[in-house]
């Protein structure tokens, strides 16, 4: 497999959790967007990932860089999820 699908392969099976849970119960109800929203978050943390691994070789710079893109994308999904910051695009 090429390098290149890697990361959207990584985001396709990840989207398949909550899809499968879907119809497997009535607790987990996403529309088109949470998943469009979610492939998104997820496509662009792996290529952000990736640009790090890529770019940076000192791996006290790795860690403070992939700290503040974890601290970045739970903050984002935290948003979507249950609006803790009040946007017009917070779940619940």
């Amino acid at each position: 497999m090429a390098k290149t699908f890697k990361i959207p392969l990584a985001c396709l099976s990840l989207l398949f959790i909550p899809m499968v849970t879907m119809l497997i119960s009535d607790e987990i109800n996403w529309s088109i967007f949470d998943f469009l929203a979610m492939g998104v978050l997820l496509f662009s943390f792996g290529i952000a990932i990736n640009l790090i691994l890529k770019n940076t070789t000192n791996s006290k710079i790795r860690i403070i860089f992939f700290s503040v893109l974890i601290l970045i994308f739970s903050l984002i999904w935290i948003e979507l999820a249950v609006g803790i910051f009040e946007s017009p695009f917070a779940g619940s």
